[in-house]
């Protein structure tokens, strides 16, 4: 595990933010327990504990699961039941989530735990703290979670970890991750063997602790994703000299969607400045200037107004930047609730038998979410075609080719990257959050399939980043013909920092390593952070 000394996530079960599982899981934050979190847990445990040797019958403790919980299990095997419990679900087959994800779980569903709804042990609590902090991540096959009964495959794999079973993933000091068999590694860690007790091993599964991490990483990397089409957005303008009216802020009070409102400022705030961006009033004065002949008709080559890749920028950019607030804040009142089953609440003396694991919440966050990244890439794929079709490119060379276009292509392959992938993220965001297909034995009717949309979300926010990093690409290469000098003070900042890492592609070099440095450049940096700075 890394050695360097990281900051501190309490976690009491109400606070825990995307950027928390984020840093979380790439091992650049540990985790202790909130005292009071704690002590809410302690008297959870207390209650279920009293409960349980007054003989009372509670789901998934002395109980069966699923169609079987008429099935009553004798005190002498309910501690073995959790444990035959976790090995029947660790079903899942594939290749495995990401580790930086896999820790995220741990993070996310002790987070839950730590509400002290759940009545887990303390052991177990303390357990998963260690995992994190040791840098200890579980091995989870991405297939096999329905996401209704909670992530019961994936978290299956999870509690594997927890009782050292199985594989797992281990940090190691120079930021790699390396694949361990579990017993191995904890005899080496010096991790003692963990005994499950009653509700334990239903506590570690009976939640959406697995789509929720995944969740947070779409939503971490769409952030970047939104922020970049701004920045796309205000370099398409000072190419291609866009009119200034289109982003007025008039304009856009009197179409009040908030999404649209922030989108037109953020994008106006970046060219501010520029000798780039064509103001309304000097189109009409050019076209005033014209000899009209006396002919009723006259054609102008003014451009009166943009394409609407340009233009409609604001109103395009509206409901992704909407649904990606809504992702939020649907996955961050997910993360920060008890969704377990069945639920204790000592203080008022109930055990509650509900469907708080349920994920059609988180479903129908990543499906919307889906749909806000394809049209990130469809904006995107359009504003390169303009750039590279001499035809519609306003002047630039023909597939931005300097020197002798034939013997040079310049980006002409890299735009089949665009097209392949914007196509692929319009199939990825048709919803999974729908498509419920009954199972166990029909207990479970209506299933969320939202562990496979928050999967699909991922994978949708991972191919936007190949379409808008060669985008940023094109732009660069563009502002190499144009008046680089002149952008604004937004453009100009962020300009300066990307030219840096840029040479004017001439076909000398393999286009695939410019794209691979510039997307690590743009995603892996902080430079996307905030756009703020630069428009200050």
């Amino acid at each position: 595990m890394k050695s360097e000394i990281r900051e501190t996530v309490i976690l009491d079960g109400n606070r825990l933010s995307i950027e928390d599982i984020v840093l979380i899981g790439v091992g650049d934050r540990r985790v202790e327990l909130d005292s009071a979190a704690l002590a809410r847990s302690k008297a959870s445990r207390a209650f279920l504990e009293k409960e349980v040797s007054c003989n009372r019958i509670i789901y998934g403790v002395n109980t069966s699961f699923g169609p079987m919980c008429g099935k009553i299990i004798h005190g002498d095997e309910i501690e073995n039941l959790q444990l035959n419990l976790i090995r029947s679900h660790a079903a899942g087959l594939g290749d495995p989530i990401k580790p930086y994800m896999a820790a995220a779980v741990l993070a996310v569903r002790l987070n839950s735990l730590v509400k002290g709804y759940s009545a887990v042990s303390i052991p177990l609590l303390m357990r998963l703290r260690d995992l994190i902090n040791n840098g200890v991540a579980p091995y989870i096959p991405e297939a096999g979670s329905v996401g209704a009964s909670g992530d019961l495959v994936h978290l299956a794999h999870m509690a594997l970890a927890v009782i050292g079973e199985g594989k797992v993933y281990y940090h190691e000091k120079d930021g790699s991750w390396s694949l361990h068999d579990a017993a191995k590694l904890y005899k080496k860690l010096k991790i003692p063997k963990l005994r499950l007790s009653y509700k334990d091993g239903i506590g570690l599964m009976n939640g959406t602790a697995a789509m929720s991490a995944l969740a947070a990483f779409a939503i971490f990397g769409a952030d970047k994703l939104l922020r970049l089409a701004c920045v796309n957005a205000a370099f398409a303008m000072e190419i291609f000299g866009g009119i200034d009216d289109a982003f007025d802020e008039d304009l856009h009070d009197a179409k009040p969607h908030p999404g649209q409102v922030k989108m037109a400022r953020m994008v106006r705030d970046l060219y501010e400045g520029s000798e780039n961006i064509i103001r309304r009033e000097d189109v009409l004065k050019l076209i005033n200037s014209m000899p009209a002949n006396g002919e009723p008709v006259f054609e102008t080559n003014v451009n009166v107004q943009d394409v609407y890749s340009i233009r409609c920028t604001p109103q395009i950019l509206s409901p992704v930047s909407e649904a990606l607030d809504y992702a939020r804040r649907v996955v961050l009142t997910e993360v920060n609730s008890s969704n377990d089953n069945p639920v204790v609440i000592p203080e008022k003396r109930k055990i509650i038998h509900g469907g708080n694991f349920h994920g059609q919440s988180v479903a129908f966050a990543m499906d919307c979410l889906c749909m806000a990244v394809a049209e990130l890439c469809n904006i995107s794929e359009r504003r390169i075609n303009k750039m590279l079709d001499k035809n519609l490119n306003e002047g630039l060379p023909e597939h931005l080719i300097p020197g002798q276009a034939g013997l040079k292509m310049g980006f002409m392959g890299a735009q089949y990257l665009a097209t392949s992938t914007t196509a692929e993220n319009r199939q990825l965001a048709n919803p999974v959050g729908t498509l419920s297909i009954s199972c166990n034995s029909s207990n479970q009717d209506v299933v969320s399939m939202g562990t496979v949309a928050a999967r699909k979300a991922f994978k949708s926010v991972s191919n936007a980043k190949h379409v808008l990093t060669l985008e940023t690409l094109a732009d660069m290469q563009c502002l190499s013909f144009r008046n680089s000098e002149g952008l604004g003070r937004g453009t100009g900042k962020i300009y300066a920092i990307l030219k840096e890492n840029f040479s004017v592609y001439d076909n000398e070099r393999i286009f695939h390593d410019d794209l691979v440095k510039f997307r690590k450049m743009l995603f892996s940096s902080n430079i996307l952070d905030s756009l703020e700075p630069y428009c200050c």
